[in-house]
């Protein structure tokens, strides 16, 4: 077929440059180019050398055209081969499933038996990638068509080279929508949180956020579940040099076994059934701030395992990735369970638990600070008024002894339930909490009930303390651990029950009895 060659490089050269999106560009390119060379496909692939692997990023036929990312790792063999071949701009290869280097990508694309044409990519003496047209599988390639090819070898370059730059910025465009729409709804989670009490009850505990803030050390909170350990995990992390930084939680009790690593280390598209897109896990999106791993006792070992290299090596891989990530994090974790206990018992790593145990701070229960108790209710008052778009009321005067001399089994978290609940109830000008301290009788193994003794507000703290757990473990027939226990009943661990009754005086044991009339 007679042609002219500068008409062939014009009309190829404005269809492989005519859209952005390459599938479309490339699809009309084939079809205009096959009237000159036996080609039924044709695809571009990127060369990562750092890794060797060969990432192709779309395939067309004349029936379609495909933007995707396949990516085939080279043997060391294929790598080889890649890199002394750079001078060899255009080749042709008899069978693709027959040469080192084309062999595994062929095999992905269903082109073994096919011959090809491969023609290096390059633009200012930079690798871009390369162009591969397939035979249609009955003519067969010549020293003619490899000429004709290579009068395109600065138009498929500056063609491949836009589509990853249009494919980089919309990626960052996804990315930065992503990650603004995440930090928003984190945002708002702790919008209008303060500290109650750091220069009272709380004041050792905000000593040592101080000092700890402004390194790079991982933060191990303990305390009972909510003492407000997230909001000190935030304290930490806005006093810090990351502060600018996102600030991602993870409830690792609240994530499924089966789901925790898509969460934490994110997976690729098709990594598995269900997996239409790539997605970034929450250690990913932690990077350049702060990973909050809430109730950390409640990682599996093998999720144990993989969060170790997290603080190791600062590297992760995505489910069904190829390449390694590295993560800038610092971590904050945090649990109500005693890690030392579970380390004993072959539940928790101690490998694990000693990077964690750097700097551990302990926060105190609502019970030992009731001095913060007032500053708390008035918060949570004017917080919930908001909220519920209410006048802002005041507590009675009787109410506010009888919160003080209650003993928060919930800590903070039930005290913020406590006001919301009473705003709902209470329609007048005071809130009286009449559910705190009022309990209905309760029947002791004698069958008396303790219905005589005097109101919470008459008894100093510790008296009604001691009166209340008195009262627990008489239904529970002196029983403090265990499904039926006094702990189980008061929502405490157990070593803090028996370490309070032994400051209350109280005995317990196999020798102990709890009567009602104590």
């Amino acid at each position: 077929m007679l042609f002219d060659e500068k008409e062939f490089f014009k009309e190829a050269t404005l269809k492989i440059c005519g859209s952005l999106e390459i599938e479309k560009a490339m699809r009309h390119c084939l079809l205009y180019v096959r009237q000159f060379i036996p080609t039924e496909q044709m695809a571009f692939h990127i060369y990562h050398p750092d890794t060797g692997i060969i990432e192709t990023v779309a395939l067309v036929t004349p029936e379609y055209g495909e933007a995707f990312s396949i990516k085939t790792q080279l043997s060391a063999k294929g790598r080889k081969q890649v890199e002394d071949q750079r001078s060899l701009r255009v080749r042709m290869v008899d069978r693709l499933g027959d040469n080192p280097v084309t062999r595994s990508v062929a095999e992905k694309l269903d082109v073994s038996d096919l011959s090809a044409i491969v023609m290096d990519l390059v633009l200012e003496k930079k690798m871009l990638g390369v162009l591969s047209i397939f035979n249609n599988g009955k003519e067969i390639f010549t020293s003619d068509h490899v000429r004709l090819l290579s009068l395109l070898s600065k138009p498929c370059a500056i063609a491949l080279t836009n589509n990853i730059r249009y494919r980089e910025l919309t990626d960052l465009k996804n990315l930065l929508t992503d990650d603004n729409k995440y930090l928003q709804d984190e945002l708002r989670k702790f919008s209008g949180e303060a500290v109650i009490g750091a220069n009272l009850g709380l004041k050792n505990v905000m000593e040592m956020v101080h000092q700890v803030a402004p390194l790079e050390s991982p933060v191990l909170l303990l305390g009972e579940t909510g003492t407000g350990k997230e909001v000190i995990a935030n304290v930490i992390h806005n006093l810090s040099l990351r502060k600018d930084g996102p600030f991602i939680r993870v409830n690792c009790g609240a994530i499924p076994a089966t789901l925790l690593d898509s969460e934490l280390f994110g997976y690729e598209k098709g990594a598995f059934t269900g997996a239409v897109s790539q997605k970034r896990g929450r250690i990913e999106r932690a990077h350049g701030g702060t990973l909050f791993l809430d109730e950390i006792g409640e990682l599996t070992l093998d999720a144990q395992v993989r969060l170790l290299r997290v603080l190791q090596e600062k590297e992760i891989d995505r489910i069904g990735g190829t390449q390694t990530i590295r993560v800038n994090i610092r971590i904050i974790a945090a649990t109500h369970r005693n890690l030392e206990k579970m380390m004993k018992e072959k539940k928790f790593r101690a490998d694990l638990f000693f990077r964690l145990r750097v700097f551990p701070i302990t926060i105190p229960p609502l019970r030992e600070h009731p001095e913060d108790i007032p500053a708390l209710v008035h918060h949570f008052i004017k917080k919930k008024s908001k909220e519920m778009k209410r006048s802002v009321l005041s507590p009675a005067p009787s109410a506010m002894n009888r919160l003080m001399a209650y003993h928060w089994p919930g800590n903070i978290r039930e005290l913020e339930n406590a006001v919301e609940r009473s705003l709902i109830l209470d329609r007048n000008d005071l809130l009286y909490f009449k559910e705190i301290g009022m309990h209905q009788p309760v029947e002791t193994k004698a069958g008396r009930f303790p219905a005589d003794e005097p109101p919470f507000e008459s008894l100093e703290l510790d008296a009604a303390m001691s009166r209340h757990i008195h009262y627990v473990l008489d239904s529970c027939n002196g029983r403090v651990e265990g499904e039926k226990g006094a702990a189980k009943m008061l929502n405490i661990h157990p070593s803090t029950l028996r370490k309070r009754m032994k400051k209350l005086k109280i005995p317990f044991g196999k020798q102990a009895h709890f009567l009602s009339t104590d």
